[in-house]
């Protein structure tokens, strides 16, 4: 599954001189299950008739299953359905046939079909017949309305069960240690395409406008993996290795899915050689949607990923160079789930990371080998930083976690399972090298084949094939939470060589007297010109001497996971010699210095600093991130006027060159980051109240002067800046637009206002039918990003209302989410009284998280911002 963090590439460093350590053999574990052990299924035969018009469908199924120890009932995952006719029947004439009792717990997610004597061990086959919902929210199957240019209204159908929505589709054994094969027969209107999992195997025409479709048997694969999609659908297809790959999207848009189409034959054929295994399905299609979610953007259902038109179609008119390395990176990280998910599966959510961490890496590796040109091994800091700002906080959580419960289980979708897992993969494979690693990985895949596994049965193979202690770095970084802290202790140079000695510690931005973790620490550390080495900082001490003399680099290309504390005499040195360091060491030196200097370990004005010695023709990457820091900073200063004025004086006096050289027209040939940038600058500057910017933002849009590249940033900063009337012009537009991309991001900017009142228009608009089922959340939570407060406000208030256009996997996470950027204590106290009356108390991981956010910005305002204050005034 595909979340919104951003792209990144593996660096590869050379292997480090240490001598193995041999991993603790674990003793065996049951795989964690909520239903009673015992039973297990093998194949489901699924047949499902779809209403669409009624939002209902009819389903029966046939389970084949084994029962290991004699029971009386047989406990399985259901939702939302009524149940009719139940039979159990012996395979092979073995015992008597059984009409049982069927009883649902709707709490407990469950139904339970009950006999009046015990079943002997052996093989059975379980039918039932029942009827389910359709939602308008993408759980289970849901139904997205969408407007086409030509033929009015559209309705089509889709499922997504990750994490444990396959028990609305299918009465089944809904974890993903229970596989099983299924073949899925579908009655549909005639006309319409049916999608699966699998190629179809058969179509008969049934008369009365409709035909049954049935599919050819799927491999033994987990249920949160199943997949049937349904509507006015074209598709296309090319072949790679074999296989065919497919894109599938409403009637009228499948040009605009050429680039995904191109892009899999080609991932497809990397991924077949980085594996080692062949892609084992005869098809894999890539099935477009309108709408979208609080939750995800794409899901790898296997043979048929699942993908939100917005990440995966290129519209010639909309569409940005941003825009296609994010469906690049999207379409990347659902193939990679192909091998790492849906081939070899874990156990239990407590691994989702395994799915997860990995696939995010791949895709970001992957992306880098076949887009060189995109330099997207610079946003490795940025991955990088998504993680840490989750974790220096005590809400936090290790990436191999505790799952007890479904709600829980959503929750793990973060950033310390994506960000986290893809970083500490990078350090790991930079530890060991390239080639070693690919060979564990190859290993673990052929080992644990069409099965499901835990994190050291990964460490077990990468330890094998490298003979180094990656399991015991693993363990540090993925079983305890926390990031580890090097300070520069001392540098001193003789003879032409420098001794560097480090310390360990932890960093934390709520918890200053926090005794810190201990971890085994890889780090790789230069002079200026020197080349790199590497040592395992150990038990929180450690030296190296390095070759040259001058400025020190550590975490030399930022692959490690750590926060790097130089000091006053070496920062200084970085610092002088800031515009010499390598892009990718400009960006992990900005990342650090902000992160030291908001949380009271080093000046806060050092950032304001590098940012004066960033030169004109540094890399845009990093002229992405001076402007990402100065809009980062002019949030702190939201509510006050005189400080907000001041940094924003300085800022667009820092960043109006930089716009002024590359100007608002895209040159022949440049390169993807100046285009990056461009909209950047126009989007930072247009928010702080360049007149400059805004003045040729509206006259652009006025003009309707917006090429495809600029036409969101400009439409971002119209909106943000608007008046009542251009509020409206712009919810016209979106009211007449009939291509759902397009409509969908008109909608979304009517939330994104500077003005109070256009905000809580925009709130009430959400309420109404106008924007469309998928679209009333994201409106609330644009309005959020500049209007906290109250939006949360309004969300809680309207509660009943606004739960319709919320997924159940983003319930517990979505309501206090919105409250995130508030700097008002008051509204702490807020969420904790929502907390307690709508959230479990074992869910409240993202409610605990945004309060410690709060109160960490309360205290940066207090605390940090007179030294950015005082910089300004000496430096403005």
């Amino acid at each position: 599954m595909r979340t919104s963090l951003v792209r990144a590439i593996a660096f590869a460093l050379a292997g480090l001189s240490t001598a193995a350590i041999a991993a603790p053999v674990a003793a065996p574990v049951e795989a964690t299950t909520q239903l009673p052990r015992g039973v297990r299924p093998t194949h489901y035969d699924v047949s499902i008739v779809p209403h669409a018009d009624k939002l209902s469908f009819d389903g029966q199924v046939s389970i084949e299953l084994e029962i290991a120890k004699p029971t009386s009932s047989i406990v399985l995952n259901a939702l939302d359905m009524t149940f009719g006719k139940a039979s159990l029947t012996p395979v092979k004439g073995k015992g008597a046939a059984a009409t049982p009792k069927v009883t649902v717990d709707d709490k407990a997610q469950t139904v339970t079909v009950a006999f009046d004597r015990a079943l002997t061990p052996g093989t059975y086959r379980l039918s039932l017949d029942y009827t389910g919902k359709i939602g308008t929210q993408a759980n289970g199957l849901f139904a997205i309305d969408y407007d086409t240019e030509h033929d009015g209204k559209k309705r089509a159908l889709y499922t997504q069960f990750e994490n444990s929505d396959a028990r609305r589709f299918i009465p089944s054994w809904d974890e993903p240690a229970y596989k099983a094969t299924f073949t899925l027969k579908a009655t549909v209107p005639t006309g319409q395409m049916a999608v699966s999992n699998m190629p179809a195997a058969s179509k008969k025409d049934l008369g009365n406008g409709l035909t049954e479709v049935s599919f050819e048997p799927t491999p033994k694969m987990s249920t949160y993996l199943l997949f049937f999609g349904l509507g006015d659908f074209e598709r296309a297809t090319t072949m790679s290795d074999g296989v065919e790959i497919g894109v599938i999207t409403q009637k009228g848009k499948i040009s605009q899915a050429k680039f995904t189409l191109d892009s899999g034959k080609a991932v497809l054929q990397e991924y077949n050689t980085y594996f080692g295994v062949p892609y084992p399905l005869p098809k894999l299609d890539n099935v477009a949607s309108p709408g979208q979610s609080q939750f995800f953007s794409a899901m790898e259902n296997w043979g048929a990923i699942y993908t939100f038109e917005y990440a995966l179609l290129l519209d010639p008119s909309f569409s940005t160079v941003g825009d296609k390395q994010e469906v690049f990176n999207t379409a990347a990280h659902e193939m990679a789930h192909q091998w790492f998910g849906d081939l070899v599966t874990m156990s239990w959510w407590d691994d989702l990371w395994l799915n997860e961490g990995f696939a995010s890496w791949l895709a970001s590796r992957t992306t880098e080998r076949l887009h060189p040109e995109w330099h997207t091994e610079l946003d490795a800091v940025g991955i990088r930083e998504a993680a840490m700002s989750q974790d220096s906080v005590a809400t936090t959580h290790p990436v191999v976690q505790h799952v007890e419960t479904v709600e829980q289980a959503s929750q793990a979708f973060d950033s310390i399972t994506y960000a986290k897992g893809e970083s500490v993969i990078r350090m790991l494979e930079a530890y060991v090298g390239p080639d070693a690693w690919r060979k564990g990985v190859q290993r673990y895949i052929k080992a644990h084949a069409y099965s499901n596994t835990r994190s050291d049965d990964l460490w077990k193979e990468i330890d094998a094939a490298a003979g180094k202690p990656v399991t015991t770095i693993a363990h540090d970084f993925t079983l305890q939470p926390g990031i580890p802290l090097v300070r520069v202790t001392s540098v001193s140079c003789a003879n032409g060589s420098t001794t560097l000695a480090l310390s360990q510690g932890e960093f934390t931005r709520d918890r200053p007297n926090k005794t810190p973790l201990r971890w085994h620490v890889p780090v790789i550390a230069k002079t200026l010109d020197g080349k790199p080495s590497s040592t395992l900082l150990e038990n929180g001490q450690g030296s190296m001497t390095l070759a040259g003399c001058g400025p020190v680099i550590v975490n030399a290309g930022q692959t490690a996971y750590f926060r790097t504390a130089y000091g006053t005499d070496a920062f200084a040195a970085v610092k002088g010699s800031f515009a010499k360091l390598a892009p990718i060491d400009q960006l992990g030196v900005f990342a650090d210095t902000w992160a030291l200097g908001m949380a009271g370990l080093q000046p806060a004005s050092d950032l304001l600093d590098l940012i004066k010695a960033t030169p004109k023709d540094a890399s845009p990457v990093l002229w992405q991130s001076v402007a990402g820091d100065l809009s980062g900073l002019d949030g702190y200063f939201d509510g006050d006027a005189a400080g907000q004025a001041a940094l924003r004086k300085y800022a667009v006096a820092r960043l109006s060159p930089k716009l002024d050289e590359i100007g608002w027209t895209a040159k022949a040939d440049e390169p993807s980051t100046v285009a990056l940038l461009r909209s950047q600058l126009i989007g930072t500057l247009g928010t702080m109240g360049d007149a400059k910017v805004i003045a040729e933002a509206r006259r652009r849009y006025q003009s309707d002067d917006m090429p495809a590249e600029l036409r969101k940033v400009i439409l971002g900063v119209v909106a943000y800046n608007a008046d009542a009337a251009t509020w409206d012009k712009l919810r016209a537009q979106a009211k007449a637009e009939k291509t759902p991309l397009v409509k969908d991001r008109l909608y979304l900017l009517l939330g994104a206002v500077r003005d109070d009142a256009l905000a809580k228009r925009a709130l009430d608009l959400a309420l109404t039918d106008e924007p469309g089922a998928t679209n009333s959340s994201q409106i609330i939570a644009a309005v959020a990003s500049r209007h906290p407060d109250m939006a949360f406000e309004f969300a809680t208030a309207h509660k009943d209302k606004v739960d319709t256009f919320v997924d159940s996997t983003s319930s517990a996470r979505y309501y206090p989410m919105l409250a995130r950027s508030s700097t008002d204590e008051a509204t702490i106290g807020k969420i904790e009284a929502f907390s307690q009356k709508y959230i479990a108390p074992t869910s409240r991981r993202a409610a605990d998280s945004v309060i410690a956010g709060i109160k960490y910005r309360l205290q940066v305002r207090k605390e940090r911002l007179p030294a950015v204050e005082a910089w300004l005034k000496a430096n403005g």
